[in-house]
């Protein structure tokens, strides 16, 4: 089962990361200002998750495959990491189908 681990950054924004089983980030979200806001936006990713139309495959500047999650409203709750291929990119995305749901989640921003 995956995780998702709530961060703080240097500029006191909250973030989380969606690791797979295989400790593996496989979705990293934008800053959020309060804590709440951060923990909402893993919920948004815990229902949107599932839903295959949510996700936005893209292609960087540079030919790498990525994909955002997208949650109801349209707006991003996550983003992957650069791929190599297509193929990697979706799995990626069954990854963040199958772990996102029921992943626990730890806070590693309390100092």
């Amino acid at each position: 089962m995956g995780k998702f681990i709530i961060s703080k950054r240097k500029n006191d924004d909250y973030q989380f990361n969606l690791k797979a089983t295989n400790g593996q980030v496989i979705l990293t979200s934008q800053g959020y200002s309060s804590k709440a806001a951060c923990e909402n936006g893993i919920e948004s990713v815990k229902t949107n998750a599932p839903d295959d139309t949510k996700y936005e495959r893209k292609t960087a500047s540079d030919g790498s495959p990525y994909f955002v999650l997208k949650a109801g409203n349209g707006q991003i709750i996550g983003n992957s990491e650069m791929y190599s291929s297509v193929k990697s990119m979706e799995n990626g995305i069954e990854s963040v189908k199958s772990n996102a749901p029921d992943a626990s989640v730890e806070d590693e921003s309390i100092s």
